[in-house]
C-alpha cells in the first residue's frame, strides 16, 4: 500500500509540472486558487495546524472568524508557492526577474563581494524556490539542502528542478559530507542558503519565539562560526504580482571569540529567530507552516 501511495505522489506532483508548463497561466492561476479554498474549507489536520501556528503569531485578540480568514488567505499564499514553483522551469531569466522586487540588494552585493563567504538563512515565508532563482540569476550557483522527500522519485524530481535554477543540492541526510562541503563552498568565498526555522534533527537550538519555546536548526549560526562567513537573513513575503526580496543586516556576533563555542551559536540563532519573528508578524498569512512548530506542540516540555 505504501508504495502506490507514494507512487500517487509522485505522479501528482509531475502532473502539476506538466500542467503548469501546458496551460495558460491565467487558468493556473484560478485552478490553485479554487484547491486553495477547498483545501482551507475540508479544515483538515494540515490546515487546523496552520490555524494553530498562526494564533501563536498575530495579535492575540484576533476573533475566530478573523483567524478563519487569515488561514485561507494563507492557504492562497501556499498554494501560490506551489503554482510559482511547478512554473519556474517554463520562465526565462526575464520572467523572473519581473517577477521580483529585491528591495535592498545593494546589502547582498557588498557581501558577496567581500568574498568571505555568506550564509542566508530563510524562514518558510513566501517562495524560497523563486527567491533561489533570484540568486542564482544575480550572483551566480549557491549550494543548499534539501530534505529527502518520499519517495525517492520526487526527491530527485525536486532536486533535479531546483538544480536547473543554479543550486547545488545536497541531501539533509548526507550525513558529515553534508557539512563539510558546504563548509569547504563558505572558504571558497561561496553562497549557502538554509531554511532555518525547522528543526527536523531533533538536535537544534533553544530559542523564544514569540515568547514560547522552539528549537531551531544550528546549521546557519555553526558554519558561520566555524569558517568567519557573514550570516545574513532575508524575508520573502507577497506583495501584488511580485515577489519582495528584503536582506536584513548581517547578524553581528556580540559574544568574544574567546567565548564558548555553543554559546556563541545560541547568541546569534536567538538573533536569526528575531529576524524571522519581525518577518512573519508583518506577514504571517505569507509562513508556510503546516506542521507542529513549538516545543511544546512537539510534545519537547
Amino acid at each position: 500500500m505504501g508504495n502506490v501511495r507514494d507512487r500517487a505522489v509522485d505522479l501528482a506532483y509531475a502532473a502539476g509540472w506538466s500542467v503548469a508548463g501546458a496551460v495558460p497561466e491565467r487558468l493556473v492561476r484560478k485552478s490553485f486558487s479554487v484547491l486553495a479554498d477547498q483545501t482551507w474549507a475540508r479544515d483538515g489536520d494540515g490546515v487546523r495546524r496552520l490555524s494553530s501556528n498562526l494564533a501563536r503569531v498575530v495579535d492575540p485578540n484576533t476573533s475566530p472568524a478573523e483567524l478563519a480568514e487569515l488561514t485561507r488567505l494563507s492557504m492562497q499564499s501556499y498554494m501560490r508557492y506551489w503554482r510559482e514553483t511547478f512554473s519556474l522551469a517554463q520562465w526565462s531569466p526575464e520572467e523572473i526577474l519581473s517577477r521580483i522586487h529585491v528591495v535592498n540588494p545593494e546589502v547582498v552585493q557588498t557581501l558577496v563581494e567581500d568574498d568571505r563567504g555568506l550564509v542566508i538563512a530563510l524562514s518558510h515565508s513566501g517562495n524560497w524556490d523563486l527567491g533561489g532563482a533570484w540568486l542564482g540569476i544575480a550572483h551566480g550557483a549557491f549550494t543548499t539542502v534539501a530534505e529527502r522527500l518520499k519517495p525517492e522519485a520526487l526527491f530527485e524530481r525536486f532536486k533535479a528542478h531546483r538544480e536547473s535554477l543554479g543550486m547545488e543540492i545536497l541531501a539533509a541526510d548526507g550525513g558529515p559530507r553534508v557539512l563539510a562541503t558546504m563548509k569547504t563552498r563558505l572558504r571558497e568565498g561561496g553562497i549557502v542558503c538554509l531554511l532555518a526555522d525547522r528543526d527536523l534533527s531533533g538536535n537544534g537550538i533553544p530559542v523564544n519565539f514569540f515568547g514560547a519555546p522552539a528549537h531551531f536548526p544550528a546549521g546557519p549560526a555553526a558554519l558561520a562560526t566555524s569558517t568567519g562567513a557573514a550570516l545574513l537573513t532575508v524575508r520573502f513575503y507577497y506583495k501584488g504580482e511580485q515577489m519582495a526580496i528584503e536582506f536584513d543586516e548581517p547578524l553581528r556576533e556580540v559574544l568574544p571569540p574567546t567565548a564558548p563555542r555553543h554559546d556563541r551559536i545560541q547568541v546569534l540563532t536567538q538573533q536569526m529567530a528575531d529576524a524571522f519573528q519581525a518577518n512573519i508578524s508583518a506577514h504571517p498569512t505569507d509562513w508556510h507552516m503546516m506542521q507542529p512548530f513549538w516545543d511544546e506542540d512537539r510534545g519537547l516540555l
